[in-house]
């Protein structure tokens, strides 16, 4: 006769508050057959590989297959940003220190755990089509357990991250940053009052059109879309203006 198998020690879960709210959306205690499997699985640790994400839990559940079944849990989320707003209007932002010192604060569980089974969707690529089958099931009791010792993980199942949460209430609390007055420049006389500008100088009068060489004057006008039919017209137009401006007279302006 072969050794008895030493029995694995007792495991418990549902021991604490935040515990039993996710499992109060997860479990199926009508269904008999179901959660007295999905028991024996967790008494047995048959839950590998567990991995929390914000929103998600993931696990391979060894059942009666030869492989493990991908086990998973995806949770309607909350806004953290929106947590913490609510937080600071009950006054109780300490929820968030309880947490880290593996605390169940009363008002934060209320704003992030579920609260209905639309806001718990398990997942498993089992052959039985029941959205809670054993290993859904299984899984939600591992979580359980882990909620039990670790208040912090529901915040991460739930997409509140107890640091993204903290981040949160630091970046609200952070005094605004004050308008910087800029002062206008001071304004310089250098000449004193009553100082008046010499006279603009008087260019030689040249015929540009003429005297210098414009053919890349012509290159610009062609580039800018003149056509060449029309290049002579252009250039004459520019030539007539340019007569315009050097027969203006010119006028200094006025002194301050």
């Amino acid at each position: 006769m072969s050794p008895r198998k030493k029995d694995a020690p007792v495991r418990g879960y549902g021991l604490t508050a935040w515990s039993r709210a996710v499992l109060a959306v997860i479990d199926r205690p009508e269904d008999t057959r179901r959660v007295g499997k999905a028991r024996t699985y967790f008494r047995e640790r048959t839950i590998l590989d567990v991995r929390v994400r914000p929103g998600t839990v993931t696990a391979l559940v060894q059942g009666s297959q030869v492989e493990p079944f991908e086990t998973s849990l995806t949770m309607r989320t909350v806004e953290p940003d929106t947590v913490v707003a609510l937080l600071r209007e009950r006054d109780a932002t300490d929820d968030l220190l309880a947490v880290a010192r593996g605390e169940q604060p009363r008002i934060l569980g209320s704003l992030v755990l579920p609260t209905e089974p639309a806001d718990v969707r398990g997942d498993c690529n089992c052959p039985d089509e029941e959205p809670r089958c054993i290993h859904v099931l299984a899984l939600g009791y591992e979580m359980a357990a882990q909620i039990d010792k670790s208040p912090s993980i529901a915040l991460t199942m739930m997409g509140a991250e107890i640091a993204t949460l903290l981040a949160h209430l630091r970046d609200d609390t952070d005094e605004p940053t004050r308008p910087v007055r800029v002062r206008a420049p001071e304004v310089v006389d250098f000449y004193g009052s009553g100082f008046t500008p010499p006279p603009l100088p008087s260019p030689p009068s040249i015929d540009v059109f003429a005297d210098l060489d414009v053919a890349g004057l012509n290159r610009a006008l062609r580039m800018s879309g003149v056509g060449p039919l029309d290049l002579g017209e252009v250039t004459d137009e520019l030539a007539e203006l340019y007569a315009r401006l050097i027969r203006t007279p010119q006028t200094p302006p006025s002194g301050t």
